[in-house]
C-alpha cells in the first residue's frame, strides 16, 4: 500500500485536521475540578463520535470519575492499542495567560508557529495526531492501517483514580500485542526519540520522636537528645563521598545498561552543562563513574524531598523540639522492588537510632516499579527508522527520569509493553500559563505515527 499517498493526504489536508484539534481544544475537560465534569463528558463524547467517523466501534464507558473512551477497530495479524488523555490541568492563575486558555490560536513566534491553548501538548494535540494519521490512512486505503483499539483517558491529570479498577474489570478487552503511548516529548527538543524505560518511585514519611515535650535549650541543652541532630545525622550518612546510596542491598536489583544503549545515549551528545546551568547549577552530583544520562533515566535515587522541626517562625525560640520530621523518596529502575527499598530503608534508619529515640512512620509500604520495555522486540526497530525517515535525523531509545504509571500498567495488568512517542517540547509550558504545541510537531506527528503504523500494524 501507499504510504507516499497517505503522506500525501496528511500536507494537503492539516488545515482541517488543525480545525479538529481546535475544536477540541475548546472544550475545558479539567478533570481535577468537578464543575467541569459536564465538559470531561463532552469531550469524551466529541472523541467518540469522531473516532466512529474514521470506523471504529467506539464508546465513552462510564467509571466512578469521568469516562474512558474506548474504541475498536481494523484488522491485521498485530493488535496494537494508542493511549492518551484527553483531561486537562486547571489554567490558574488565568491573569497570566495572554489569551483565554480556551480559545486557541495559531501564533507565530521566534521558534516558528504554535498552537496556543490549554491543552494543546498536554495531551489534546498529541493524541490527535494519532487519529489524523488514521483518518488520512482510511481515506487513501478504505480501511484502518491495522487491528487498533483506541484508549482515552479522562482523569490522568487528577491521579487516575479510576484507571487500575478499569483496566482490571476490562483486561481481556483491553489486553493486546503492543500498547502506543503518546505523552513524551523529543529529546532536547529536536531529535525524535522513544522512550523505552521508566523510573519507579517509593516513598517514606517519618517523624523521628526524643523527648516527650519541646524543651528550653538553656536548661536541657547539651543534656537531652536532640532529635534534629539525630535525624540530619542519618540522612547526612544516606549516601557515601561517591554519591552511592548506603542502604543494605539497594543496588541488589539494579542491571547495567547494556552497551549498545549507552553508546547511543551518548551520541546524543547531551549538554549536561547547560542543563544544570539552566537552574542556576554547574556541578554534576550523584555516583561519580555515571555519566548524567545515565543517573537521570537509567540509576536509581534516594532523594531527601522534606525536612523540618523545631520553631521555623519569625525571629528565635531556642528550643530543642520533641521531634523531627522527613520526607525521602526512591526513584526506582530495572527489577528493583518497592516494598523491598523502603523496608531496608526503614531498618537501616531504625538500627542508628540511638536510646530514647523512635521512629514513627507515617504510610505504609507501596510503591511502583520500573518499566523497562524488551526493545528486542522488532518493532521498537521498525518505529525508530521510521521517526529517522520523518525528522532526518536518527531517532533514539531514551529513558525518562520521572515516572509515567500507566506504562507499568499496561506492563503489570494487560501482559504488554509500550512505546512512548511524543512530538511535545523542553519550552511547550505544560501544566503552566499559555501552553503551546508546535505546528511542526503536530504536522509532523501526523507524519510520523503514519510511517510508523505502516512498518509494524
Amino acid at each position: 500500500m501507499s504510504l507516499d499517498a497517505v503522506l500525501s493526504r496528511i500536507d494537503e489536508t492539516l488545515p482541517q485536521s488543525l480545525e479538529r484539534l481546535m475544536e477540541l481544544l475548546r472544550i475545558p475537560s479539567i478533570s481535577t475540578d468537578p464543575a467541569f465534569a459536564p465538559d470531561c463528558a463532552r469531550a469524551a463524547e466529541w472523541l467518540v463520535e469522531d473516532l466512529k467517523s474514521l470506523g471504529f466501534a467506539a464508546r465513552a464507558a462510564a467509571t466512578p470519575g469521568h469516562p474512558m473512551v474506548v474504541g475498536h477497530g481494523g484488522a491485521g495479524d498485530r493488535h496494537i492499542l494508542f493511549y492518551g488523555h484527553y483531561d486537562v490541568q486547571p489554567v490558574d492563575p488565568l491573569e497570566l495567560w495572554d489569551r483565554n486558555p480556551f480559545d486557541p490560536a495559531l501564533e507565530d513566534t521566534a521558534k516558528g508557529r504554535v498552537i496556543r491553548a490549554r491543552g494543546a501538548s498536554d495531551d489534546k494535540g498529541q493524541l490527535m495526531t494519532f487519529l489524523e494519521a488514521c483518518r488520512a490512512w482510511k481515506h487513501v486505503h478504505g480501511n484502518l492501517p491495522g487491528r487498533l483499539t483506541i484508549f482515552l483517558e479522562g482523569e490522568e491529570e487528577s491521579g487516575s483514580p479510576s484507571l487500575v479498577p478499569f483496566l482490571e474489570a476490562n483486561r481481556a478487552e483491553l489486553s493486546c500485542d503492543l500498547a502506543l503511548i503518546c505523552d513524551t516529548g523529543l529529546f532536547e527538543s529536536a531529535t525524535p526519540a522513544i522512550t523505552t524505560m521508566l523510573r519507579g518511585l517509593a516513598k517514606a514519611e517519618f517523624t523521628l520522636h526524643a523527648a516527650s515535650r519541646d524543651l528550653h535549650s538553656g536548661m536541657y541543652g547539651g543534656l537531652a537528645r536532640n532529635p534534629l541532630h539525630v535525624l540530619t545525622k542519618i540522612l547526612s550518612g544516606l549516601h557515601d563521598d561517591q554519591g552511592r546510596v548506603q542502604v543494605p542491598g539497594f543496588y541488589d536489583d539494579v542491571t547495567e545498561l547494556p552497551d549498545a544503549l549507552r553508546a547511543q545515549w551518548q551520541n546524543l551528545a547531551f549538554d549536561h552543562a547547560g542543563y544544570l546551568g539552566d537552574v542556576g547549577l554547574s556541578v554534576p552530583a550523584g555516583e561519580a563513574d555515571r555519566t548524567p544520562l545515565e543517573m537521570i533515566w537509567s540509576r536509581p535515587t534516594a532523594e531527601v524531598n522534606g525536612l523540618w522541626g523545631g520553631y521555623t517562625g519569625a525571629g528565635f525560640k531556642t528550643v530543642l523540639p520533641a521531634e523531627a520530621h522527613a520526607k525521602v523518596s526512591f526513584r526506582l529502575v530495572s527489577d528493583q522492588d518497592p516494598a523491598k527499598v523502603l523496608t531496608a530503608f526503614r531498618a537501616w534508619a531504625e538500627a542508628q537510632l540511638p536510646a530514647d529515640c523512635r521512629i514513627e512512620w507515617h504510610d505504609g509500604i507501596e510503591g511502583a516499579g520500573a518499566s523497562v520495555m524488551a526493545i528486542t522486540d522488532p518493532a521498537f526497530e521498525a518505529a525508530r527508522a521510521a521517526l529517522t525517515e520523518e525528522w532526518n535525523r536518527p531517532a533514539a531509545f531514551v529513558g525518562a527520569g520521572g515516572s509515567i504509571p500507566v506504562a507499568g500498567y499496561f506492563k503489570t495488568i494487560l501482559g504488554m509493553d509500550a512505546m512512548l512517542i511524543g512530538f511535545g517540547r523542553d519550552d511547550d509550558q505544560i501544566h503552566s500559563p499559555n501552553e503551546k504545541y508546535n505546528l511542526e510537531s503536530f504536522h509532523k506527528g501526523i507524519r510520523s505515527w503514519a510511517r510508523i503504523l505502516a512498518r509494524i500494524a
